[in-house]
């Protein structure tokens, strides 16, 4: 069945490829975008099926703006693929305020914005399903990308939250959790903090780590079938993680989290008081 999907940061990476996906299938697409020009091949390509919009996602009245006009346009909206965001790349003590607060403008209240301006209708028909673009890096943190992944732990906490919120109003909500992709992620549209050279030695360890060998980087081509399967699903996750590493790295990481909680416990227990 034919549905009407609305989609941030669709001009490149994953926004791009999931778009064409979701147009080639004949499903109806509101794809947004910071520069429209970026669009235009959809356009040019899927007219009766396609409605491109420039929008910038830390304007919240914007936001709105755009969800009524795919709604008008289309006659309706039934999932919102919230995609748009980058990273900050450096240590915590390199990162700038402007780019601190950028990246939580784009990363979470561009999220959190288009998040509010769908609820509204989706209650209101009863239906409704919001795809969350956050990241391994939303429930793992790695060094120098700690910015980052403050963002996604933030996507995370609310998108939780919002998921106990809205079940009882046939809503659906979903945190994609990828792993690295081939994506210009670590490239364009990637930021570099200022460095410092004392952390010379953490970055050359994370760049030489598992997750960033060439070999362990995915193909964002192949998440298609992921990403339709979820959108398509009666009772879609609320976590799904994409390639092959995100998985066993949370296992490692939660075991290792959960036994030094238990090795706690009896101060824990303690500090409670009577």
């Amino acid at each position: 069945m034919q549905k009407t999907m609305m989609i941030t940061g669709a001009s490149r990476g994953f926004g791009k490829i999931w778009t064409e996906a979701l147009l080639k299938r004949g499903d109806n697409v509101v794809a947004t975008s910071r520069n429209a020009g970026g669009l235009k091949t959809f356009a040019d390509r899927y007219p009766k099926q396609f409605l491109g919009l420039e929008l910038d996602v830390t304007d919240r009245a914007a936001c709105f703006d755009a969800v009524a006009k795919g709604r008008a346009h289309f006659g309706g909206l039934d999932v919102l693929i919230n995609n748009a965001g980058y990273g900050v790349f450096g240590a915590i003590e390199e990162n700038s305020e402007q780019e601190a607060r950028d990246q939580f403008e784009v990363n979470v209240f561009g999220a959190l914005w288009m998040t509010q301006a769908v609820l509204p209708g989706f209650r209101a028909q009863g239906h409704g399903h919001v795809v969350q673009l956050s990241s391994v890096l939303g429930i793992n943190a790695l060094p120098t990308m700690g910015l980052y992944c403050a963002t996604k732990f933030a996507v995370e906490g609310f998108s939780e939250a919002l998921h106990a919120e809205v079940k009882d109003f046939g809503i659906h909500v979903t945190l994609i959790e990828p792993n690295g992709f081939q994506t210009d992620f670590f490239g364009a549209s990637g930021i570099q903090s200022q460095a410092l050279p004392a952390y010379a030695p953490v970055k050359a360890a994370f760049q030489s780590s598992e997750g960033a060998q060439p070999g362990n980087i995915g193909d964002p081509h192949a998440t298609v079938e992921a990403i339709l399967g979820v959108i398509d699903a009666d009772q879609p996750p609320l976590r799904l993680f994409l390639g092959k590493l995100g998985l066993p790295w949370t296992q490692y990481t939660y075991g290792q989290k959960l036994a030094a909680w238990e090795a706690q416990k009896e101060v824990s227990a303690r500090a409670h008081g009577k």
